[in-house]
Order: C-alpha cells, then structure tokens, then sequence
C-alpha cells in the first residue's frame, strides 16, 4: 500500500495543521482503537473557504471543494491523535452535514467528494459508511460539516 500522505500529495493535496477547537470539545477521542474525530468544516489558513447554503448561496462544485477540504482537516487531525496517516486501519464511517435550502435532495453527492478521496487515499481501506444529511445552517456559517470514525493499528 502506498503511504498515505504520499498519495495525497501525488493527488495535489497537503495536510493542514490541525483545527484547534472553537467551543468546548476536544478535537479527537480515542476509544481503544477508534478514533472519534469532531466535526471538521472547510476551514483552510484560519477563514472558511464558503459560506451559506447550498444550493442558493454555494455552489455545487463549492460545496464539494468544502467537502474535501474537511476532509483533509479531519485526516489532519487523525494523523495528530494517531501519530501518523499509515497507522490507520480503516475509516469506518463519515457523517456529513450540508447546509442547505429546504428543497436541495442531493447532500450524498456532496459527501461523494470526501468518500471519493478517503478511498483514493486508502484503497479499499477507506470505504466506509455514511449519513449524508442537510441542515438549516451550521457552525460558523459553513456549507458543510464532516464528522469521522477511524479505526487505527495499536
């Protein structure tokens, strides 16, 4: 298996340094050998990348970039809780939130570009479940909201 933070990087993507916590929660729990990551929304260099709700005020393809770049958020903030991207075993499941207007039905292909990159970055490791659910608005204004549950190696 290819290290994942090289396969990110061969995709073009880097990790941030993890989000510090906004409230009162901490960014990770580990449970044995689960990894229970809180929300992560698409904050890149301390400022939300969109706002508002899909699809009247993020596009589509926005709110799929924002999706992505929870992701990327959430994977950095597992590689901190784990100690590194190839201790983990399997991503188990994702709960994706979207922002969006009452009529907007298609919350499963915004989560498809964070499912999508999950498994280019672990193979068949990275296939996981998931909710993909819409709400009125989330924290800070944010298109899209991502929660994790990894399983990690030791």
């Amino acid at each position: 298996m290819t290290n994942p933070e090289q396969m990110l990087e061969s995709l073009g993507y880097s990790l941030p340094e993890p989000a510090k916590p906004v409230a009162a929660y901490i960014p990770v729990r580990r449970t044995g050998n689960l990894l229970f990551v809180s929300g992560q929304i698409p904050m890149r260099e301390g400022a939300l990348i969109a706002k508002g709700r899909v699809p009247s005020e993020v596009s589509m393809e926005m709110a799929q970039k924002c999706a992505v770049q929870c992701a990327l958020n959430g994977l950095a903030a597992v590689k901190a809780a784990a100690g590194g991207l190839e201790r983990v075993a399997q991503v188990v499941r994702l709960g994706v939130f979207v922002a969006c207007d009452g009529d907007f039905t298609q919350q499963p292909q915004v989560a498809n570009a964070a499912s999508e990159l999950l498994v280019k970055v672990f193979g068949d490791a990275g296939r996981h479940a998931r909710a993909a659910v819409g709400a009125p608005s989330l924290p800070l204004g944010a298109p899209v909201e991502i929660e994790f549950l990894v399983e990690v190696r030791g």
